[in-house]
């Protein structure tokens, strides 16, 4: 099993925090180890807008959830939004983009179930 670090992609934020069978066993044991989790500040973002439009049922407290639930916050920097423009557009969902480059500038494992991630140069787990 990889050690991390790892980054959670938003699905799977939401679905630790709603304990969602579409978690795999795989990611839930990442989960439930010692291993460094990042929540991303793109996911938390990308949740508040779904959230503020009526796309999406989820907790509001968030800034304070995920850190009891042991994912450790991630900053988007410069570097970060950056890196985005250096990506080809194998995707189009910028949220998505925005946490490819954090992993590859990072060193980070990015937790994820969506199939497009893939085709970038980064670790999945």
């Amino acid at each position: 099993m990889t050690v991390g670090p790892f980054l959670a992609d938003t699905h799977v934020i939401l679905w630790s925090i709603s304990d969602d069978r579409r978690l795999s066993g795989h990611h839930r044991a990442i989960l439930a180890s010692e291993a460094v989790v990042f929540a991303s500040a793109a996911s938390v973002w990308e949740i508040a807008i779904k959230r503020s439009i009526g796309k999406l049922d989820a907790p509001d407290d968030l800034t304070m959830l995920l850190p009891r639930m042991q994912f450790r916050p991630l900053a988007i920097t410069l570097q970060h939004a950056d890196a985005v423009g250096g990506l080809p557009r194998h995707h189009g969902d910028p949220f998505d983009r925005l946490l490819i480059a954090q992993a590859q500038v990072e060193n980070l494992t990015i937790l994820t179930s969506d199939p497009h991630f893939a085709r970038y140069q980064v670790a999945l787990g």
